[in-house]
Formats: C-alpha cells, sequence, structure tokens
C-alpha cells in the first residue's frame, strides 16, 4: 500500500514542478502533514548521513529536490526521480523535525491543529501529533499521537493514511512535548456531569467504532471462550525516544501490566472453576 501511494504523483503544473520541486510537494494534496525543510539543512551533507544506503540515484534525486537537476533530462526518468526524491526527502524530514527549527514548524502546525484532534471523548478535541511506528521505510504508514491518552489513531483521510510513517519517526511527538513541556496535556479534566443528547450520540457512535476495529478480538472470545487469552493478545502503543521508553511512562506502564497480570489471573482461576 505505502509502495502504491509513493508512486501516485499528486496533480500540478509542469513549471511549478521543475523550478520549485519543494513548494511543489508540500502544495500537493495528501502532504499537508509536512513542513518545509530549509536548504540550508539539505545541502549539508552531514544531516544526509547514511541516506544514500536507503535511496536509489541518491544524488539525482537530492539535485532534484535542490533544482538543480538537469532540465534536458528524460521524462521516464524524471519520473522514477520523483519517486526516489520523495522517498529521501521524507527521510530527510524525519530528521528535521527533531532538529529545534524542525520543532518550532511543526509546533506551528500543532497550535492550528493542522494534524486533528483526538477521537477519544474523553480527551476533549485534544490535538494530535503525526508518528512513525517504525524508522524503516516502507513497514508502517503514519498514526496521529494524542498527548493525553498517550494512545496511537489512524488518520481520517485514506491520503494522508498512505503516507509513510518512517517520514515522522518514533520520536517526534514525545521529543515536542519534552522540549515544550507546558504543551504536554492533563490526564483529566472537567467532564460534564449531565448527560446530553450529543453526549450519548458520541458514547454510541465510540462503541459502534469500536466493534468495527476489533472484529478479530469478538470472534476470538466466541471461539476460545477465554478472556484471558484475549487480554494477553492485546497491544499498546509504547512512547520512544530514540528507542528509549520514556522514564515516567514506562514506570506507569510496568504498574498496569502488574495490574493487567494480576487481573488476568484472576480470570483464569475463574475460568478453571467453572
Amino acid at each position: 500500500m505505502l509502495g502504491r501511494a509513493v508512486d501516485d504523483i499528486s496533480t500540478g503544473s509542469d513549471s511549478e514542478y521543475s523550478k520549485w520541486w519543494i513548494s511543489w510537494f508540500l502544495s500537493s494534496k495528501g502532504n499537508e502533514y509536512f513542513c518545509e525543510v530549509e536548504e540550508d539543512y539539505i545541502l549539508d551533507r552531514f544531516n544526509l548521513t547514511g541516506l544514500n544506503n536507503e535511496v536509489s540515484n541518491y544524488a539525482q534525486a537530492l539535485d532534484l529536490i535542490t533544482d538543480n537537476l538537469d532540465d534536458d533530462i528524460q521524462d521516464e526518468l524524471r519520473g522514477a526521480l520523483d519517486v526516489q526524491a520523495r522517498l529521501l526527502y521524507g527521510l530527510i524530514h524525519a530528521r528535521w523535525i527533531v532538529t529545534a527549527r524542525g520543532l518550532a514548524k511543526m509546533l506551528e502546525k500543532f497550535k492550528r491543529v493542522d494534524f486533528g484532534r483526538c477521537p477519544r471523548v474523553l480527551c476533549q478535541s485534544q490535538p494530535l501529533l503525526p508518528v512513525g511506528l517504525s524508522d524503516t521505510p516502507y513497514e508502517k504508514s503514519v498514526k496521529l499521537y494524542c498527548g493525553r491518552c498517550e494512545d496511537v489513531y489512524s488518520p481520517k483521510s485514506s491520503r494522508h493514511g498512505s503516507i509513510d510513517g518512517a517520514y515522522f519517526g518514533t520520536s517526534f511527538p514525545h521529543l515536542l512535548f519534552l522540549v515544550y513541556p507546558s504543551l504536554l496535556p492533563p490526564k483529566s479534566g472537567p467532564v460534564d456531569p449531565t448527560p446530553t443528547s450529543r453526549g450519548i450520540e458520541n458514547d454510541s457512535s465510540r462503541k459502534s467504532r469500536r466493534t468495527k476495529e476489533e472484529p478479530e478480538i469478538s470472534e476470538s472470545v466466541g471461539e476460545t471462550g477465554s478472556t484471558a487469552s484475549v487480554a494477553l493478545k492485546a497491544e499498546r502503543y509504547r512512547p520512544r525516544i530514540y528507542g528509549f521508553q520514556l522514564n515516567e511512562t514506562a514506570k506507569l506502564q510496568r504498574w498496569q501490566e502488574a495490574v493487567r497480570d494480576r487481573q488476568i489471573a484472576r480470570l483464569e482461576a475463574l475460568e478453571d472453576l467453572s
């Protein structure tokens, strides 16, 4: 899916495409999550260390990004180079947004709520941040991280959902909150004590969405009849910065998993008795 998405080239005029590749790329539909990487950063070869092993036709793809590609190049080769240029720009973008200037640019997009809001009702429309589940391209598509419930969600748009998660990396949102701690949302807030029709609708839509998102879990419960075995298979998102789990989050998750393990042991004991 990610490979096909990278191959799709959004519409744009040939003159803009050949003259200002980055501006054309950022203005294309589906690329709203990206910010502009400064040219000085791209031209500093130290920042691109190792990317020549990730991208085919690296030198020509870099020339295309920086608008230095020979205009006489054949159209067939230009189309292939565009795919590699998108990959190269995405990998550079993942490195850029964890720098001080890159974080500042993404902070502006976060404040404008360019990435959407958390669909969880109790998060009260908390703005989201893009995150990758892998730093390796072509493995996982981009997800949206909520700093309040500390969970990840799929983008609503299929265009955004097909973006490679490696273009944002696994560390970005957690590093942003580390650099700007005032942005870290509280884990709880005021909740309207009187249920409204809108709240009931949201609750029922949340239940129907959960049913649609977890059909396999429902089936496994029916087949095995073991709630404990289903609980053991449940996955959870673990926030990390450069591969290391965040200290406070890690402590909380260890406690939560210990509580879960005790609950699973109780369920297994009850199932043995029955």
